[in-house]
């Protein structure tokens, strides 16, 4: 059976390194060869890969995808490129805007001129609700305009407009997608909800920014994964997809929530000044791919939590070492990242 080679850029991070395991798992498509491309920078974890590193099709490259040589060897080698990549989070490009320029923006639009170079099949690139800023009510369509207020969501925006010109412009088969807060297994310590648990589990106090009232749309990664999975093999070249749950939560909220999930009381949670470029609300609208691919969230909220609080509770030895290394580069509250 022909192969389809896809080059999954990313692919050791969270969210991409599901998505790899998840192509290859047993509940995968047929015929499929992936190829990682990844820096292996503080987000990534080889050990993510570990269920499928001997996986027949399977094979991974560290690399930058600022590498120009390097990215148009490997897009030349492949039928599709599924784009996570990226320099993060928002918080970080606070102090420090040349990193998320050049890995977003330029990156992004080397793999694009390699893709074009090389006659590429399928272009997905994944994106992000912070492109759309802070919305009071209500819910973004995909039409709605980007108005980005960090550097991080601006570098991010960037890459979008970019993707999509390259569409227009010289009919690259490009589809994006944008997605609402992601959680579950395999999540970096630094994250919101990992570091509450993991603290909790340690019967550490954590901190909650400013009064906890900042809004966020919460999806487990196996439906975001699933979503991206339907527009790499259904959506239309040139569009953008959002993908969301409809599980809105204010930090207090999910805080309580983490809290009874891990048998703590409001003792152990401590409010801290909020940090800087942090926006209110986040909601996607994301009845177009519900429309046009049958998307759905299948896993309640209240289900993954608790899935995500075992995952945690159980695999200590993913996770306390880099906990450890978030707690030393920058102290506790200045980790989470949402």
């Amino acid at each position: 059976m022909t192969k389809t080679r896809i080059l999954v850029t990313g692919g050791a991070g969270f969210i991409g390194s599901h998505y790899v395991r998840t192509l290859l798992g047993p509940d995968g498509p047929p015929g499929v060869g992936v190829t990682v491309l990844d820096k292996l920078t503080h987000a990534a974890n080889t050990n993510n890969l570990d269920d499928v590193r001997h996986a027949p099709g399977f094979s991974f490259v560290r690399g930058d995808i600022c590498d120009p040589h390097l990215v148009g060897r490997l897009v030349a080698a492949h039928d599709q490129v599924v784009h996570f990549a990226a320099e993060s989070p928002a918080g970080g490009s606070l102090q420090g805007v040349d990193g998320f320029i050049h890995t977003n923006v330029l990156g992004t639009q080397i793999l694009l001129d390699a893709a074009l170079r090389s006659g590429l099949h399928t272009f997905i690139h994944i994106s992000s609700d912070h492109v759309y800023g802070s919305i009071r009510a209500g819910s973004w369509p995909e039409t709605d305009p980007l108005r980005p207020n960090s550097p991080y969501s601006a570098s991010k925006a960037a890459s979008d407009l970019m993707a999509l010109a390259y569409h227009r412009t010289h009919g690259l088969d490009v589809r994006v997608t944008r997605c609402s807060s992601n959680y579950g297994h395999h999540q970096s310590p630094e994250k919101v909800i990992p570091f509450f648990i993991t603290g909790l589990l340690e019967g550490r106090a954590v901190p909650l920014y400013g009064n906890g009232l900042n809004i966020r749309d919460w999806i487990h990664i196996d439906d975001h994964v699933r979503g991206i999975e339907l527009v790499r093999t259904g959506g239309r070249p040139g569009e953008v997809y959002n993908i969301g749950a409809g599980n809105e939560l204010s930090h207090r909220e999910l805080a309580g929530l983490l809290l009874r999930s891990c048998g703590a009381d409001w003792g152990m949670v401590r409010f801290v000044e909020d940090r800087e470029g942090h926006d209110r609300r986040y909601s996607v609208d994301f009845t177009k791919i519900r429309r046009e691919l049958a998307f759905a969230p299948r896993k309640d909220l209240a289900t993954g939590l608790a899935e995500t609080v075992d995952w945690y509770r159980t695999h200590r030895s993913w996770w306390d070492p880099l906990l450890q290394r978030a707690l030393r580069g920058g102290g506790d509250h200045e980790w989470i990242r949402s």
